[in-house]
């Protein structure tokens, strides 16, 4: 009896510094700004840093207090897709020119950052 206890605790036990990395899609470090930011904004995220070059977002988040999801969501909102959710055609439409990366031509836009 005492094990099968210890296996449900183990199982509902969640990482409070769980690290997590995914895609997201941007161009700039205008785009770096708004994704890190927005996924800052999601509570139990400790620290983020979205690489330009590779389009990887790298998190360290509390899974009591959010999940994976939740940033992805919380990054789809302010334009940016990720490599499961799809920001919708209005607030991409909204984001600079520089950072519409469904375009091909504005990777080769520069606004004193590097792409």
């Amino acid at each position: 009896m005492a094990s099968i206890l210890l296996v449900s605790v183990q199982l509902n036990a969640q990482d409070k510094n769980k690290k997590v990395s995914f895609e997201v899609k941007g161009n700039c470090g205008m785009c770096k700004a708004r994704i890190e930011k927005a996924a800052l904004k999601v509570k139990g995220v400790k620290y983020v840093n979205w690489d330009i070059p590779s389009k990887k977002i790298t998190l360290i988040l509390d899974e009591n207090k959010c999940s994976p999801m939740d940033v992805r969501k919380a990054i789809a909102l302010k334009g940016h897709d990720t490599d499961s959710t799809k920001a919708d055609i209005k607030t991409y439409n909204n984001l600079p020119a520089c950072c519409k990366y469904r375009d091909p031509n504005s990777i080769h836009m520069d606004h004193g950052t590097k792409h």
